[in-house]
């Protein structure tokens, strides 16, 4: 009996396979659990329409995306850090911290999504890759700045 797939099963195939079962296997298993479909002429083309307009809703979504990330990649975040002698800082950046500027920026980011592999523990320039949907990469130049000393403008 020839079935399509409406999801992808280990050991029996991947969304949208037309493949050749056994009937039993069709009847007492894969039908009645909406698993797959009888391939017919009609069902045959149905799928390939939904097939058609979720690949163009893929590219759409993904032109957005790649527009939004664009729109990320031209941000620099400058972040304070204190720090002691020999500028050597106290604590480090991280990638919360980084997703807390971006928000301030107006960029709503997950901060998992930020792939920091260490914190930032040197004051300097870095480039921070950030992980969006649909395989999209965005990079974020992050500079890491002296805190201004509090002390100094309450002295004057």
């Amino acid at each position: 009996m020839k079935v399509i797939l409406q999801e992808t099963m280990d050991g029996v195939g991947h969304l949208g396979d037309l493949l050749d079962v056994r009937d039993g296997f069709a009847r007492n298993f894969l039908l009645p659990r909406k698993k797959a479909v009888l391939a017919n002429s009609r069902s045959i083309k149905a799928f390939e329409h939904v097939k058609r307009v979720a690949a163009e809703k893929a590219k759409k979504e993904k032109l957005e995306i790649e527009v939004h990330a664009k729109k990320v990649s031209a941000v620099t975040l400058t972040i304070e850090a204190q720090v002691g002698k020999d500028d050597k800082m106290f604590g480090s950046v991280t990638s919360k911290d980084l997703a807390e500027a971006l928000a301030a920026q107006g960029f709503t980011i997950d901060r998992r999504k930020i792939q920091l592999a260490q914190p930032i523990k040197e004051l300097g320039t870095v480039t921070v890759p950030i992980k969006m949907p649909r395989e999209v990469i965005a990079t974020v130049t992050v500079r890491v700045v002296k805190k201004q000393e509090q002390e100094a403008a309450a002295e004057a």
